[in-house]
C-alpha cells in the first residue's frame, strides 16, 4: 500500500495533536462550557514541525474550494491562517492571509480586519479548534461586512458541541480535519 504524501501529512500532525494539544483536566472553554479536557492547538500551530503540517492538511482539506485568501478572528486563526499561506507559497500558489480584530482598533486605521484587503475577494475563514462555531460566524460576518465572499469555514478539530449544525443553519460549508473520536476524545 503506498502512502499519499496528504496522507502522511495527516496523520504525522495527528500523532502531534495527540502528544502536545491534548490537555487533561476540568477546563471553562471560551464559549463558556466545560470541559475535562482542553484542545490548546495552539502548541501545534505556532510549532516549527506542526505549523506546515498544518497548512499543507489544511489547503488538502479544502482543495475543491476557490479563495484567494484566509483568515478568522484573533488569535486562535492568526497561526492557522499563517500556515496556509506558507504552505500555499512552497507549492507555487498566491494565497494571502487576513486577521480579524474582536473590535475595530480606537487608533490608527481603525480597522477591523487587518491584513490585505479582502473586499470583492473569495475568502475561507479558518480557526483551530471548533465548540460552538460563535468565532467564525463572527469573522465571517465581518469578512461579509468587509466585502468579501465567504466560500466555507474549516477547523483542525471538531468538538461536537454544535459548531456544524450553527454553521450549517447560517448557510456557511463547515469542514474539520479531525474529531472526538480521532482525537481518542469520544
Amino acid at each position: 500500500m503506498v502512502v499519499t504524501t496528504a496522507a502522511a501529512d495527516r496523520a504525522a500532525l495527528l500523532a502531534i495533536i495527540k502528544a502536545q494539544a491534548i490537555v487533561p483536566g476540568r477546563v471553562v472553554l471560551s464559549s463558556g462550557r466545560e470541559a475535562d479536557y482542553y484542545v490548546d492547538l495552539r502548541r501545534v500551530t505556532l510549532d516549527g514541525v506542526g505549523a506546515p503540517l498544518v497548512g499543507r492538511v489544511l489547503l488538502e482539506l479544502t482543495h475543491d474550494l476557490h479563495f484567494d485568501a484566509v483568515g478568522g478572528l484573533t488569535m486562535g486563526a492568526d497561526p492557522v491562517a499563517t500556515a496556509m499561506l506558507h504552505a500555499a507559497a512552497a507549492s507555487g500558489r498566491r494565497l494571502d492571509a487576513f486577521v480579524v480584530r474582536k473590535s475595530g482598533k480606537a487608533h490608527g486605521l481603525q480597522q477591523r480586519i487587518e491584513g490585505p484587503s479582502i473586499a470583492g475577494r473569495t475568502v475561507l475563514i479558518v480557526e483551530d479548534t471548533s465548540t460552538t462555531g460563535a468565532s467564525p460566524l463572527e469573522a465571517a460576518e465581518a469578512a461579509r461586512q468587509a466585502g468579501a465572499t465567504v466560500v466555507a469555514v474549516a477547523t483542525i478539530a471538531d468538538r461536537s458541541t454544535g459548531a456544524a449544525e450553527v454553521l450549517r443553519d447560517a448557510g456557511l460549508p463547515y469542514r474539520f480535519v479531525f474529531g472526538l473520536p480521532e482525537l481518542g476524545l469520544a
